[in-house]
């Protein structure tokens, strides 16, 4: 895997978070939000939780019914958010001056020749696989919402004034729910997780065309921030890409660099 997050050139402050545990394949991306540096906090916590929950002890899954038709892996899934939701609502809490602040959270997991996804927010996920780019998840914003119900199109929703509007975060309610998703890993997928600050400013052709034409997740981490700092930077920038080898996760080789084409190539058409 590779990451890389950016403040970029307007805001005074990185409110991103990612974090991972190869060995257990978790990986999690969340975009905070809230003054005071709030946001800051919440994306951490709701980070930390979810690696703690599969780190700390074997997860049992608490019941719910809306998990009912759920493989496995899923709930595991959604139980972790779950509790990261219950850690940012409980500090807030304890801190009256975090009042209101929340995150976005995109995470998947491996497990069993299997990964599993779970979003709440505008962050994304997508699958790149043989050479194509596929988007597994769906954005909680106000303008994809009016997207899908035909109220506007595509290209309105680029340039709305309400693109900043989400319509679930992590924090903001006791009964905030993820979507979630179960997929078959094969070898050679590369899923990328990434905060709205990379999409702004990078479309999906643009996405695909780095990961085609870069010799190495770093490297193409590195070019996608880079590209949104390039399109104005208007938010903070994140972005993790993790390749499977045999149905599971595969860290980059040690001492590999950006740009050195031995290093993880990443195949091309």
């Amino acid at each position: 895997m590779a990451g890389r997050s950016d403040v970029g050139r307007v805001r005074p402050s990185n409110e991103d978070h990612f974090g991972y545990d190869e060995g257990r394949g978790i990986f999690v991306v969340c975009d905070g939000m809230g003054g005071h540096a709030a946001g800051e906090v919440a994306s951490q916590i709701a980070v930390e939780t979810v690696l703690a929950y599969f780190r700390d002890r074997k997860p049992a899954v608490e019941e719910d019914a809306y998990l009912d038709d759920a493989p496995l892996g899923a709930r595991l899934l959604a139980d972790a958010v779950k509790k990261a939701n219950d850690a940012i609502l409980g500090y807030a809490e304890q801190h009256k001056n975090t009042s209101g602040m929340g995150t976005t959270l995109v995470a998947a997991r491996f497990a069993d020749g299997m990964f599993s996804i779970a979003n709440v927010g505008d962050s994304r996920i997508y699958l790149f696989r043989e050479a194509q780019l596929l988007q597994l998840t769906e954005d909680h914003s106000l303008v994809m919402e009016q997207v899908r119900r035909g109220m506007i199109t595509l290209e309105q929703a680029k340039r709305s004034s309400a693109q900043n509007i989400i319509t679930r975060a992590l924090g903001t309610d006791e009964s905030t729910l993820p979507d979630l998703g179960e997929f078959p890993a094969q070898d050679g997928d590369i899923l990328l997780l990434t905060t709205d600050g990379v999409l702004r400013h990078v479309d999906d052709a643009e996405i695909r065309s780095i990961l085609l034409q870069l010799p190495s997740l770093q490297a193409a981490c590195d070019t996608l921030v880079d590209a949104a700092n390039e399109g104005g930077g208007e938010d903070n920038s994140t972005c993790m890409l993790v390749r499977v080898r045999n149905g599971a996760p595969k860290t980059e080789p040690e001492g590999a660099k950006a740009g050195d084409p031995e290093s993880d190539p990443i195949p091309h058409t």
